[in-house]
């Protein structure tokens, strides 16, 4: 995958409203939870997926919020796969938070 464009990256993110672009080459998004279970299964999910496409996210958890940040090492900032994974993650959450 190729690196996108900071206008791309602008673009691109319009389509995961709840995802902020920081330090011009991440984009993060927190995620709050019920509960510290529901936020760990929602963590597996997103682990699993990682997995699979070998793109893995920074992940922090706090109690019941989980922070991810998503960036491709190999390009050096952002690329379509992380705004595919991001949109990915929203629908787990829309999934487990309840």
């Amino acid at each position: 995958m190729e690196k996108l464009l900071p206008s791309e990256v602008q673009e691109m993110l319009s389509s995961v409203p709840n995802w902020k672009l920081t330090d011009e080459k991440w984009i993060e998004r927190k995620y709050r939870f019920g509960d510290y279970l529901k936020g760990i299964d929602f963590v597996q999910s997103v682990a699993n997926l990682s997995e699979q496409v070998n793109h893995h996210p920074f992940i922090s958890i706090d109690y019941k919020v989980v922070t991810l940040r998503l960036s491709s090492w190999n390009v050096r900032g952002l690329t379509a796969l992380d705004f595919q994974l991001a949109t990915k993650y929203d629908e787990f959450y829309l999934q487990k938070k309840s």
